[in-house]
């Protein structure tokens, strides 16, 4: 039995509580203990920096006697960095306000070492003509250390999983869209893609190709999902197109070809589908004769060179890859000089805006085509571009834009 319990057990009254009555020397032997042995490190300095008196835990971290320490200033325990800032920074701060919380310092031990910890500090003035003096109280951080240091370990690193990730997206997004479009003969083409995530592959898709010498296939659309998976399926939509383009180009059958594909490869597990719109160029007098067919696509958009612009709509088109025979719906127009067709996801539709955040929607669409037409391929993919740019944080979903245009004659007005 301790000093102190032998004196609680032999001498103490009892309080009304049943508990022992402490007597002064004994309050006071626990007191000077619990300051010696406390679980954080105590001392004192004069204003001076000066140290006065310092308790047994601080003495064991920095493997220190009590001569060695009293009477050394403060400073000279920091390392060079902590010197600097208790000079420019600590003891300036103690002096205006009269404390200061939660510094985290370096403490050198006996064999050079490096402590970190927390450090209050608080200025006690003297009474009776006596000198200030200041109470330090320092908590161990060397368990805090290694957690931030391990956070920062953890944070780097997912830092570079997620630009591997965004590398990865990225590559594989380019893979799925054609790395050039080559416009048909007296044609302009444009086109663009939004990504809505660095980190996912997205689901929109487009082409432009030839399918004889004058005749070309173009088509745009939507899968649904995002990531691996759906990259699967985008990839598996752009082949299928192209390749059923070469067997039989009429739009319909190349729909129909590509939704007996999507059926027989995803049936019985999770069903994917798309929306698409396909189409065929066929040179017509002074332009190209446009054949579409659409699986439950937004209707293309055509802007006229007389100004005007209307959609070419095919209400009863079908999911593809959804039904095991979808209903394809076909729509033609004639593309002459200074008109241009639009073909768009529906991330541009479903975009937010305004305050209210209501769905940008076709109607908006029409009206923004309007008011730009006439306009070149480049033109209108240049518009489309900047109003995607403006929707901000409102555009939550991948958009791509593709624009064939047939441009006027040089001089004509």
């Amino acid at each position: 039995m301790t000093g102190i319990g032998r004196r609680a057990e032999a001498g103490a009254d009892h309080d009304r509580a049943g508990f022992p009555a402490l007597s002064p020397d004994l309050a006071e032997d626990l007191a000077e203990d619990l300051y010696e042995n406390a679980p954080c490190g105590n001392l004192v300095t004069l204003p001076n920096g000066r140290i006065v008196k310092v308790n047994a835990t601080l003495l064991r971290w920095l493997d220190r006697t009590r001569e060695e320490l009293v009477g050394l200033r403060f400073a000279d325990l920091l390392s060079v960095g902590g010197r600097i800032y208790h000079e420019t920074h600590l003891a300036p701060l103690l002096s205006m306000h009269g404390e200061v919380n939660g510094v985290a310092l370096e403490l050198l031990t006996a064999d050079g070492g490096r402590l970190p910890v927390l450090l209050t500090a608080t200025v006690r003035e003297g009474g009776g003509g006596r000198d200030p003096l200041i109470r330090m109280t320092v908590f161990d951080a060397r368990e805090r250390r290694a957690y931030e240091r391990e956070l920062l370990r953890a944070g780097k690193a997912a830092d570079e999983a997620r630009d591997r990730a965004q590398r990865l997206a990225t590559t594989l997004q380019r893979t799925l869209l054609p790395p050039v479009l080559t416009a048909p003969r007296g044609a302009e083409v444009a086109a663009h893609y939004h990504h809505a995530s660095p980190d996912e592959v997205g689901g929109d898709f487009y082409d432009l190709f030839p399918l004889s010498d004058d005749r070309w296939g173009l088509f745009l659309g939507d899968v649904c999902g995002k990531g691996a998976e759906a990259a699967a399926v985008t990839s598996l939509t752009r082949y299928t197109l192209r390749a059923a383009a070469v067997y039989d180009p009429d739009p319909a059958a190349v729909l129909d070809n590509l939704n007996t594909v999507l059926n027989q490869e995803f049936q019985g597990g999770q069903p994917r589908f798309c929306t698409v719109v396909f189409g065929v160029l066929t040179p017509e007098g002074d332009g190209y004769a446009a054949t579409l067919a659409s699986g439950g696509h937004p209707p293309a958009l055509l802007l006229r060179a007389d100004g005007a612009a209307d959609y070419l709509r095919t209400p009863e088109g079908q999911l593809i890859g959804i039904l095991p025979h979808a209903n394809i719906v076909t729509t033609s127009a004639h593309l002459g000089p200074g008109d241009t067709l639009l073909l768009y996801t529906d991330g541009l539709t479903e975009a937010r805006t305004g305050t209210a955040h209501d769905r940008y929607e076709e109607t908006a669409l029409l009206e923004f085509a309007t008011a730009l037409a006439p306009a070149s391929a480049p033109a209108v993919i240049t518009a489309v571009t900047r109003l995607l740019d403006d929707f901000g944080e409102g555009l939550e979903d991948d958009a791509a834009a593709l624009a064939i245009g047939v441009p006027r004659p040089a001089g004509a007005r």
